[in-house]
């Protein structure tokens, strides 16, 4: 564990999310996803959690919170009815990765290293989902794990996901592309 983080309790499960280990050393942020779910994975939750007395008065690292607020206008633009605030996609992003574990994203918005959630193999309290993806998103080809900040299923990121920074590319571990497919998510049976 890196000795600069802080060792209070995390705001999440540290069973829950993991994120490569040259994500939380500060390494590169082109480590795949095959590398998060070696030995060398660390809880997500040992990131340094937002602090409320941050300069944007928020708790909300900075790029994360442009995110969530740029999902916000796409959404009023977008699906004006909807009326997604961006301090519900900041609720959903704290409680399913502490907004993208703590800030670990570069400037693009993009996870240093991947953000995964635990093994759905219906092991005890966990649900049962084989692979949908050959692993492509979540580095495992025999189950799921939920990817990215806001912790989709891969299967579910593939029908859904939109591209939030206009990169041309939806990655669920861009937080601009989780945030914006979060906000629509709950629209995808509206018309």
């Amino acid at each position: 564990m890196d000795p600069a983080l802080p060792t209070e309790p995390a705001t999440i499960s540290p069973a829950a999310v993991t994120t490569d280990a040259a994500s939380t050393a500060g390494g590169p942020a082109g480590a795949g996803p095959a590398a998060a779910g070696s030995a060398a994975a660390v809880p997500a939750a040992a990131a340094a959690p937002a602090d409320p007395a941050a300069p944007n008065g928020t708790g909300v690292p900075g790029v994360v919170l442009a995110a969530y607020r740029n999902a916000e206008h796409l959404m009023a633009v977008q699906a004006p009815s909807c009326r997604v605030p961006w301090t519900l996609l900041a609720g959903i992003g704290r409680v399913e990765s502490g907004h993208a574990a703590g800030g670990r994203v570069d400037a693009a918005g993009t996870t240093r290293g991947p953000i995964l959630g635990p093994r759905l193999d219906g092991s005890p309290g966990m649900a049962l989902i084989r692979d949908t993806d050959g692993g492509a998103l979540d580095g495992d080809p025999t189950y799921d794990r939920a990817v990215g900040p806001m912790q989709f299923i891969p299967s579910t990121w593939r029908v859904y996901a939109l591209d939030g920074n206009g990169d041309g590319i939806a990655s669920p571990h861009n937080v601009y592309d989780a945030a914006l497919t979060a906000g629509r998510f709950p629209l995808r049976g509206r018309r």
